[in-house]
């Protein structure tokens, strides 16, 4: 199955506390602007580490399975090459986790007034969980997408909707948004004519929740879309392509506008 596990919305912007009033000023913008970049940064350093971790993982994996299939060499040496082998592939899987781990903690607190709204809009959606401390809204329903489909269904439509209500309002209309697609490692089986390959099906749903956000309103200036396919998971996909429901994700980015 290729449904999408999670939307997940992640603030990766600076930290700032506003005593009252809704709006940030330029200054603040500014400001927030720059702490931005910081983090962007920090998140790129650490998901081309991630990339590269998962890449040495494959090729240890592939030296292993090898190993384990050919015959003609010392049964003692080869017990111990296939030791050292699991070894380091029991390390590498040890700091591919460390780093997911690191990924999740990249967002940072919105301004107070947006967070607030954010956490009244997770209360009253069973689906939706808030972070206030990392800016992360989570949407919990595994049925965004149907296999194979790029479009979203009626009740994620539903709640994309509402949280577009937000960001059009006097808390979010200076932030913008970018999504990004995400799968995991199955090839694609179904609608294949439609999604060629996952690079494909990652960046047609992301472009599915845009088509829902401007939809409902926001301005087509403040949406972008990116793809990924199963390149930067968060958690490791199973043996043999076989995936893993944590991957299968959509990611929205609330970042000050024109960054």
């Amino acid at each position: 199955m290729r449904h999408i596990r999670d939307l997940v919305v992640v603030a990766a912007v600076g930290a700032l506390v506003i005593a009252s009033g809704c709006c940030c000023s330029e200054e603040q913008l500014n400001d927030l602007k720059a702490q931005n970049r910081i983090q962007q940064g920090r998140i790129s350093d650490l998901e081309s580490e991630l990339n590269s971790a998962n890449l040495m993982l494959a090729q240890l994996q592939k030296q292993l399975d090898t190993l384990k299939s050919s015959s003609g060499a010392g049964m003692g040496a080869k017990d111990a090459e296939i030791a050292a082998l699991e070894k380091d592939i029991a390390e590498k899987k040890a700091l591919i986790e460390r780093l997911q781990q690191q990924l999740l903690k990249t967002g940072t607190k919105l301004p107070t007034d947006l967070s607030l709204k954010l956490k009244e809009f997770a209360a009253a959606n069973p689906d939706v969980t808030y972070d206030e401390e990392s800016g992360m809204l989570k949407f919990k329903s595994d049925l965004l997408f149907k296999s194979g489909s790029a479009e979203v269904e009626p009740k994620a439509a539903e709640q994309i909707t509402k949280f577009c209500g937000i960001m059009n309002g006097a808390e979010g209309k200076d932030f913008d948004v970018i999504i990004a697609g995400h799968t995991d490692d199955q090839p694609i089986k179904f609608a294949a004519a439609k999604h060629p390959t996952n690079w494909h099906l990652s960046a047609h749903r992301a472009i599915g929740v845009l088509d829902v956000m401007v939809k409902a309103g926001v301005e087509p200036k403040r949406v972008s879309v990116r793809g990924f396919s199963e390149y930067r998971p968060i958690e490791p996909n199973q043996p043999g392509n076989k995936g893993n429901p944590a991957n299968r994700r959509v990611e929205l980015y609330i970042v000050p506008s024109g960054v």
